[in-house]
């Protein structure tokens, strides 16, 4: 080969590289965001993909606003996009967390040891109850939640609710809560200051007055008990496998929807009031 063919050889694979080399800088990683077009863009590709998937929730499929939110939040989380997307509910119009989801991201977050639970008491006494705790790797300090017994779960009503988990399976409600409170003392960025579904099941909003006292506006509990009505019943995910079947968010068992007495056959009650008691 002779010095000008290697000469033009050399120079050949040169302008071969300079020639890649910008388009391989363009092709930088790009990451999900709502604030540049990049970003945007991957993220409507992708969440356009989980729409149309048969294994993501109702509120999910050919849902592309709703399934951009969730993978912004599987993001900021650090989690898979769809087990965010399995796990997070919608109660009275308000978005929460299974329990179960939150409590496997704290064992899995690498800061804090898998939780545990701590029981005192005699079941049905008023102070029987539990309590979560886990060890912090960075100091090794043990942090203890609060004690939720069977006294604040009756002062609070929680228990009192119709259909309430409470009355069937009290001791997995008192881990689920338990550890909802541990979780927002010590790690609520992992919740992203959300609560669980279980909390807002249990929550009835109420305003306080001037005076100190609390009222409740029966307006929008009406409201909000016509759009329970018309979904699958309290604590269930609106997910159907078959007809009339739903899931239940805290034992995850698949029920039938009882079916609803028309309007006109049902009986008058001849009152206007909420019973709070």
């Amino acid at each position: 080969m002779t010095g000008d063919t290697m000469s033009q050889t050399t120079t050949l694979e040169t302008l071969q590289t300079q020639a890649v080399a910008p388009r391989q800088r363009d092709k930088a990683p790009v990451a999900m965001s709502f604030f540049n077009m990049d970003g945007f863009e991957l993220m409507q590709r992708i969440a356009k993909a989980f729409s149309q998937a048969d294994l993501v929730p109702k509120q999910y499929q050919d849902n592309l606003p709703n399934c951009m939110i969730a993978l912004d939040m599987a993001q900021r989380m650090g989690a898979n996009p769809l087990m965010v997307m399995q796990n997070l509910y919608i109660v009275h119009g308000t978005p929460g967390w299974s329990s179960k989801f939150l409590i496997a991201t704290v064992n899995t977050c690498g800061r804090f040891s898998s939780m545990r639970y701590e029981w005192k008491g005699e079941p049905g006494s008023s102070d029987y109850g539990c309590r979560a705790w886990a060890i912090e790797k960075s100091t090794g300090e043990r942090l203890d939640g609060i004690w939720v017994t069977w006294k604040m779960v009756n002062d609070e009503g929680w228990a009192a609710k119709n259909g309430s988990k409470w009355k069937t399976m009290p001791d997995q409600m008192f881990i689920y809560r338990a550890a909802a409170f541990w979780q927002r003392a010590y790690a609520p960025d992992l919740g992203m200051g959300l609560q669980t579904a279980e909390e807002l099941q249990d929550v009835i909003d109420a305003k306080r007055d001037a005076d100190g006292s609390f009222t409740v506006d029966l307006d929008v509990l009406r409201r909000q008990q016509e759009v329970t009505d018309k979904a699958p019943g309290a604590g269930q995910q609106a997910l159907e496998h078959e007809p009339g079947e739903v899931i239940d968010t805290v034992s995850g068992e698949i029920t039938k929807s009882a079916q609803r007495q028309p309007a006109d056959q049902q009986p008058d009650t001849g009152t206007d009031e909420l019973n709070l008691e």
